[in-house]
């Protein structure tokens, strides 16, 4: 096939990008760098990276023009970027959506565009559904500009199926994990990793009872590509993650001892770690029977190998993040 990945050189969009190419396809990838970083991509022969944003969209109808199928996975994405940045994010994640829709159905590509678990807001059900009611905050607090920017998506690509035949499926990730992910823009796991690797204290967030499901890319990256191709899937919403459950508390507490930091944890309130009126979720916990349904989707890591990969990572690299 010959496909686009926007946000290609992210900690997704890299990993999906070698996927693709070690199955044989030709993919020109769409990057502003303002996250990602060329050094996750590979020198291929059959990889092009072009730089620029979804919201040109001349730019956009341009790389669409010559793809197959397109993932769409560029976004405004993290809890600090989404606190300094709320705009800017605003835009990337709605209009950019937009653009690449438009030229997709004006080119015939299929489209996959990645979703966020953050849609279903503060529902704490264990086993959150595809249909079920998301319970957001207010839309004048900077925190949940992310989850309504991604409902719109969401809508937006709905609308493109149902009423204008494009070919598009919606997949929510919940807490993707694994090596190239950067603990600079929020991500709990591979900031925890480099203060541990640093013997600094490790902050944590909040009171730690927060409880999160973190699933490996690799797990992850197969599924995008299965489900872009499935007929049966199309028009849908896809939660994609892991349902095995820990708490911020006790994540900290395995990593510090897979790595044998000898740091301790700390407790930093939300308002000092992202500025007054943070709100959080304090259960999130996906059911992927849709997806296992459809596609046969069992993740095969488990977070311990979750969390190894990344300190891993961040050993041969000599990069433990500051955080």
């Amino acid at each position: 096939m010959r496909v686009l990945v926007t946000g290609a050189a992210g900690f997704i969009g890299s990993h999906l990008v070698e996927y693709l190419l070690a199955d044989g396809h030709e993919v020109v990838g769409l990057d502003d760098l303002s996250t990602g970083r060329m050094d996750n991509l590979p020198t291929h022969p059959n990889l092009r990276l072009v730089p620029g944003t979804v919201l040109d969209g001349s730019l956009v109808d341009d790389v669409v023009s010559g793809a197959e199928v397109v993932f769409h996975l560029a976004a405004a994405v993290g809890a600090f970027v989404i606190q300094e940045r709320t705009l800017q994010g605003l835009l990337t994640n709605v209009h950019g959506t937009e653009n690449v829709l438009d030229a997709a159905l004006r080119h015939g590509a299929r489209v996959l565009v990645a979703s966020t678990s953050e849609v279903y807001g503060k529902n704490t059900k264990v086993g959150l559904c595809e249909g079920d009611d998301r319970i957001l905050g207010s839309p004048l607090k900077s925190r949940w500009t992310y989850a309504e920017a991604k409902a719109l998506d969401e809508s937006l690509t709905c609308c493109y199926v149902h009423e204008l035949g494009l070919r598009a499926v919606i997949v929510r990730l919940f807490n993707t994990v694994g090596p190239r992910q950067s603990g600079r823009y929020g991500m709990v796991i591979p900031r925890l990793v480099g203060q541990a690797l640093q013997g600094r204290p490790l902050t944590i967030f909040g009171t730690g009872k927060q409880i999160r499901c973190f699933c490996h890319v690799a797990d992850v990256v197969p599924a995008l590509v299965r489900l872009v191709e499935l007929d049966r899937a199309q028009g849908m919403a896809v939660n994609l993650g892991s349902t095995e459950q820990v708490s911020i508390e006790q994540l900290a507490e395995r990593i510090i001892a897979t790595t044998g930091s000898s740091s301790t944890t700390i407790r930093v309130p939300y308002e000092e770690a992202y500025g007054p009126g943070y709100e959080d979720m304090q259960r999130r916990v996906p059911d992927c029977s849709r997806a296992r349904e459809l596609i046969g989707f069992q993740p095969q890591h488990s977070l311990d190998d979750i969390i190894r990969s990344v300190v891993d990572e961040q050993v041969r690299a000599g990069q433990a993040v500051t955080a």
